[in-house]
């Protein structure tokens, strides 16, 4: 699933991760660098399982973890409108 942010989102990197900005709220939402990472695996076309072995691979975490982790994070997302 390639993930795209709505219209209204703007993005920026930082030192620490990506800050997203939903302008029709004006609400921040702030992506350490798991979040980051996951993010950019899935805008550059990978599903949740590539986010997964990301996650596990750079963080050297349990895939179980990193899956579940990955699957909280979209959701949250979702939940939020932030994307489609």
């Amino acid at each position: 699933m390639a993930l795209r942010f709505g219209a209204d989102v703007c993005t920026a990197k930082t030192d620490y991760g990506t800050v997203l900005l939903d302008q029709r709220s004006g609400e921040y939402w702030e992506l350490n660098p798991t979040a980051t990472l996951v993010v950019d695996t899935l805008m550059a076309g990978g599903d949740e399982a590539a986010a997964t072995a990301a996650v596990a691979e750079a963080f050297d975490v349990d895939p179980d973890h990193a899956r579940a982790d990955v699957g909280a994070l979209v959701e949250q997302l979702r939940a939020g409108g932030l994307i489609r």
